[in-house]
């Protein structure tokens, strides 16, 4: 009979279990030292190796040969645990066994000796579905079992547990497994099973699974299923998944308000009989995805993308303020109620929700009006620093300033030079990349964005750099220790490399004065002609 590939290729110790050495490694130091409790509670979402390690541990406390900690495999015990013919190991489904009733008859068991082995196991699973009145008549027996039992409860909602049921129980925490684990385990089954398998057919199954192995393998039977090649393409089709560079398309055209794209995009999804409800997912983490893109130095670390899928995130995430990417994102987790039921209305819904994404004229929601201000704010931005309006505002610096450099560079190379109405610009060369520093001051510290009004960057290979702006006053206070140790480490991301040690120097536009200062002349005139 055929079994299943999660079932044939579930875990049969402790170092098979992928994911979670945290627990594995005190579990076997447990067992192979006899330290082992009597009440264990896993908690985990589904599909993380919970009920695996429940049974494992079964085999393990009950082997006549155990492997520092993990069990045999061979000996009777085991293989009778395996077989499910064991009496003495005890799985129960707490959603269909429940009630008080069936507590009681667990507390009248465990008085007796096991028949067979040398512990009895009873394996609750989903346990947070027993009654309130069976938890109260679980709680004495879980406290004070006899020495021969062990409890093993499982769930994946831990918050539906009494306090009472937890204290009594060493609890062990399994995390989501990581995409590439799961890659790596999907990989071994196939080529012990001579399917092939692709690295972006694996990549697509495995994200798709959300930190999960049983789904990761069940996803993986079903693409297999056809004999092919599992590819992107083969995975995308059979999942119902949308392929990352399509959607980034979709992203685009939203930026760019190109209704014929998003209407096309919808249009090939409904004739390919494709999901709209895991596009409309895979669109809302694109969105996440763009977020932490746009709020995180470091965003690799918290992305689950390919080295192309990151650089595309980046560009997209340039198109966007904070403002837009949270309204775009209420107005999508809006719809997913609507595209998740079976309704005749899933297209219009789909096609009228990316329209308003393009249009928040459209909405008179807190959020949209947020997100018409910012665009606002960016144009009053580009006219005040002087920034084409083709330039993205949003964008960021591509290069990344050496800490290190930073923190080791001499403390007189972080004063800035005396300012110098003698110098001359004709001896400096623009600095092309100036705008886009400002922009990326923009990000950063946007309260320093006044002073530079109307400034410039210029550079010479002996003099070191100069920045000229509006008034004497913001030299002044850009020439301070703090705004200049700011801006030269701005000057060492467009270099890339390390310029805090070069001549800085800030001066004022002599041709340009502050308009208090024309204000403050013409009262003082006014005031001695009346005198």
């Amino acid at each position: 009979m055929y079994k299943a590939l999660y079932r044939k290729w579930r875990p049969q110790d402790f170092d098979t279990v992928c994911g979670q050495n945290h627990i594995t490694d005190v579990l076997k130091y447990q067992i192979a030292n006899g330290k082992f409790s009597h009440a264990y509670l896993f908690c985990g979402s589904r599909g993380t190796g919970k009920t695996s390690c429940a049974k494992i541990m079964a085999k393990a406390v009950n082997c006549e040969h155990p492997k520092n900690g993990n069990p045999c495999n061979e000996c009777a015990a085991c293989r009778n645990i395996d077989e499910g013919l064991a009496t003495d190991v005890i799985e129960m489904d707490a959603a269909s066994n429940n009630g008080v009733g069936d507590v009681r008859d667990i507390r009248d068991e465990v008085v007796f000796s096991p028949a067979e082995l040398r512990y009895r196991v009873y394996i609750i699973d989903e346990v947070h579905m027993l009654s309130a009145s069976a938890f109260n008549a679980l709680l004495k027996t879980l406290e004070e079992p006899p020495s021969h039992v062990i409890f093993i409860l499982a769930t994946t909602e831990l918050q539906k547990l009494p306090n009472t049921i937890i204290s009594r129980c060493q609890r062990y925490d399994f995390r989501r497994i990581s995409t590439e684990t799961l890659m790596g385990r999907l990989k071994t089954i196939a080529q012990a099973e001579n399917i092939s398998l692709t690295d972006d057919g694996a990549f697509l199954i495995a994200r798709m699974a959300a930190g999960g192995m049983r789904d990761a393998i069940s996803l993986f039977e079903l693409c297999a299923g056809g004999g092919g090649i599992i590819d992107e393409a083969l995975a995308s089709s059979i999942l119902g998944a949308g392929n990352r560079g399509a959607i980034f398309s979709v992203v685009k055209s939203i930026s760019l308000g190109d209704y014929e794209k998003i209407f096309d995009a919808v249009n090939d999804i409904m004739m390919h009989s494709g999901d709209l409800s895991v596009f409309w997912q895979e669109l809302i983490d694109v969105y996440r995805d763009m977020m932490v893109c746009k709020t995180c130095r470091d965003a690799r670390a918290y992305l689950d993308v390919t080295e192309n899928e990151y650089e595309s995130l980046k560009a997209l995430a340039k198109a966007f303020s904070m403002e837009t990417l949270v309204y775009h994102t209420r107005l999508l987790e809006g719809a997913l109620p609507s595209l998740q039921k079976a309704t005749l209305a899933k297209r219009s819904t789909a096609e009228l929700t990316l329209i308003r994404l393009c249009e928040p004229r459209l909405s008179a929601d807190t959020t949209a009006l947020l997100s018409r201000l910012s665009k606002l704010e960016e144009e009053v931005s580009r006219l005040r620093l002087g920034i084409p309006d083709e330039t993205p505002i949003a964008i960021q610096a591509e290069a990344s300033a050496s800490e290190s450099a930073i923190k080791e560079a001499p403390k007189n190379a972080m004063e800035t030079d005396a300012r110098s109405k003698n110098v001359s610009t004709d001896e400096f060369k623009a600095l092309a990349y100036w705008p886009r520093l400002l922009e990326a001051l923009m990000e950063r510290k946007p309260s320093l964005l006044g002073f530079f009004q109307k400034s410039k960057g210029y550079y010479n290979k002996e003099k070191g750099f100069l920045i000229k702006v509006a008034s004497e006053f913001a030299a002044s206070l850009i020439a301070g220790p703090d705004i200049s140790l700011t801006v030269k480490t701005l000057l060492s991301e467009f270099e890339g490399r390390n310029v805090l040690s070069e001549p800085f120097t800030v001066l004022s536009d002599a041709k340009v004065k502050n308009e208090a200062i024309h204000i403050i002349d013409e009262l003082e005139e006014l005031i001695g002609q009346n005198d």
